[in-house]
């Protein structure tokens, strides 16, 4: 049974960060920029993708995205000319390239050219019976890259679970997909996986301070650390764990414990 004061404590640190404040900063703010469920679902797929390194970075290149997308990215993908993705070329976020977010451009067209939703790339893999959502993740990856020439350099941009990746910022994106609750900053717009599957995004900051509070013991920095940090987060809410990752990651930031 888990420590009720750590209960306590890390219910209260998820309420302090689970808050409208929270957006302005984080890349969730991008897909707040949109109201329909398909560019909401693209803009954060994007800006998960980007979140690596620099936060001032990664808003600035997820904009930049969003604007040569013409703020409509779900029209863009789908409708898009040969001559728009011209403005698509000199596109650059780190090793994130053109030949990259070309190749997901086109995945992403021929994806909702048959479905109405991004959820249905996660859920094939997926059964309802899952523990968590590593199925998925394995499922969505084999999705992206399902079509022909896809390029050796984008699958460096795309985790999975198989390749052993704690798949940080796929399970950011599906925390803002999945989570809901009336705090405002996750959308809850995806109903064919439940939270209580969710697994918490882990990086070198939040396994620092949950090996602090015991709820990891593993070195590497890897999918099993992501699980077993996800379990011990389970026995403190076993159907909403990935709500902590809120805790978690504002205790890091600012090292407030």
């Amino acid at each position: 049974m888990a420590n009720q004061h750590l209960i306590d404590f890390l219910n209260k640190k998820a309420d302090e960060f689970n808050r409208p404040a929270f957006i302005a900063d984080d890349p969730v703010s991008i897909p707040h920029r949109f109201t329909k469920k398909q560019d909401i679902e693209i803009a954060g797929f994007f800006a998960a993708l980007f979140a690596w390194g620099n936060r001032t970075t990664i808003l600035l290149k997820s904009r930049e995205l969003m604007a040569l997308m013409q703020e409509a990215p779900h029209d863009f993908v789908l409708s898009h000319r040969p001559a728009d993705l011209l403005r698509l070329l000199h596109f650059k976020h780190r090793t994130f390239n053109a030949t990259d977010i070309l190749y997901l451009v086109e995945f992403l067209h021929h994806h909702y050219s048959q479905h109405e939703s991004l959820q249905t790339a996660f859920t094939t893999g997926m059964q309802e019976h899952d523990l968590s959502t590593e199925p998925a993740l394995n499922g969505f990856y084999q999705t992206v890259f399902q079509l022909e020439h896809a390029p050796a350099h984008t699958r460096k941009h795309i985790a999975s679970p198989a390749k052993g990746s704690t798949c940080k910022r796929l399970n950011m994106f599906l925390r803002w997909m999945v989570r809901k609750d009336d705090r405002g900053v996750d959308f809850g717009i995806w109903k064919e996986i439940s939270p209580a599957q969710l697994v918490c995004p882990i990086d070198v900051h939040v396994a620092r301070v949950a090996a602090r509070f015991g709820l990891l013991t593993r070195k590497q920095l890897d999918w099993q650390a992501a699980l077993e940090l996800t379990a011990s987060l389970r026995e403190l809410d076993p159907d909403d764990p990935v709500k902590y990752d809120y805790a978690l990651f504002g205790l890091g930031a600012e090292e407030r414990f």
